[in-house]
């Protein structure tokens, strides 16, 4: 079994404050993450080693964007998403 089987899977939107590195202004962006729960129960086809895999895992989210463009309508340069995890545990 792979490991997609043990979620399922959706996106979502949170904000979160972010500041240009060109224009230093700062401003609230919206970001899409990728949101997997994990399911209620181990589908019928697992194993020994599956049932152990999925008792360890848990339910978690992923970034999705990785650059976001300046909300300042003189600025607009795009820039990379730091000071944000990447991963966040449930």
């Amino acid at each position: 079994m792979q490991e997609r089987d043990y979620f399922d899977e959706s996106e979502t939107a949170k904000p979160a404050n972010l500041t240009c590195p060109y224009c230093r202004q700062s401003a609230e962006y919206s970001l899409r993450w990728l949101l997997r729960k994990k399911k209620q129960r181990l589908p019928p086809r697992a194993d020994a080693d599956d049932r152990a895999r999925f008792d360890k895992a848990q339910s978690y989210m992923v970034l999705r964007d990785d650059k976001m463009q300046c909300s300042n309508n003189r600025c607009r340069k795009r820039f990379d998403i730091s000071g944000v995890k990447t991963v966040v545990l449930l």
